[in-house]
């Protein structure tokens, strides 16, 4: 289904403490990806998700001393692929890893993905999609079942099978993550990627070795008890999407599940972390 997106154009004073409280804010209330300027941050909402009322969360930012401002644009479907062909360069994730589109050169690395994104969540640029690439990096899952919860454009999962994985499962509620990730498997050359479109209803009832999930705080602590049934002993769970302030959330409900966190990235307040079973 084609979909409509509004692009909030945001400029923000002081701009490096105030983008990430904004960003923040933001995220909360179902933005799905930032682009940073150099005065502030371009914000994307689906517009079934848009009300005006949202710009009402950051009225108590302007009264603790920001000053923000902001102008609204439409952006048709057939319009995505210009904004993020505008600004999708290639990045490349310690000398290991690239990700690039089809349209950039190709990059001299062990592991080069090409990521068409779309309207679809994940090239790499974002902090959480950097940090879980990284811990794939540091933890290559070669010869494990995988599950990837929230793939976006499937990013995660193709890295996963060039690591060696070799039962995939790509999960995401959005139809359009759904196509792009199918589209992306097969630019990628993936065969033990199984994708689907759904929620936690589609994780088939077996064991994995290793799940990712990138998601946001509040569906994770709500599928925190379900990765824990389903990672096998000596397992690895790696979440992001949260922030800093959240980690002891997200630490108390793995604990009372049996998963207890070995270590954590932080990247510009955004948090990706491991745990164990």
């Amino acid at each position: 289904m084609a979909v409509t997106y509004i692009q909030l154009n945001l400029t923000i004073q002081p701009v490096e403490s105030g983008r990430e409280v904004v960003l923040a804010v933001l995220s909360e209330l179902g933005f799905e990806s930032f682009i940073e300027r150099e005065h502030g941050l371009e914000a994307y909402i689906q517009e079934s998700d848009w009300t005006p009322d949202l710009l009402d969360a950051l009225y108590p930012l302007s009264e603790n001393g920001f000053d923000i401002g902001w102008s609204l644009l439409a952006i048709p479907p057939e319009n995505w692929n210009a904004v993020w062909e505008s600004d999708f360069q290639p990045i490349v994730i310690e000398d290991k890893c690239a990700v690039r589109a089809h349209f950039h050169d190709p990059i001299d690395v062990p592991y080069e993905l090409v990521i068409t994104p779309k309207m679809s969540f994940g090239t790499g640029h974002h902090q959480t999609t950097y940090m879980m690439l990284n811990y794939l990096l540091q933890h290559p899952p070669k010869g494990h079942s995988l599950l990837d919860m929230g793939c976006g454009t499937g990013v995660l999962a193709i890295l996963a099978e060039k690591l060696g994985a070799v039962s995939i499962n790509a999960i995401d509620v959005e139809p359009w993550c759904y196509q792009n990730t199918v589209e992306n498997i097969a630019t990628n050359g993936c065969k033990n990627i199984t994708p689907a479109e759904g929620d936690r209803s589609q994780i088939p009832p077996k064991e994995f070795n290793t799940i990712l999930a990138n998601i946001n705080m509040n569906v994770l602590l709500l599928d925190i008890p379900l990765y824990a049934e389903q990672l096998k002993e000596d397992g690895s769970l790696f979440l992001s999407g949260f922030f800093t302030q959240d980690i002891p959330a997200i630490e108390s409900k793995a604990n009372q599940y049996g998963l207890k966190l070995v270590d954590f990235q932080n990247k510009d307040n955004w948090v990706a972390a491991h745990f164990k079973r």
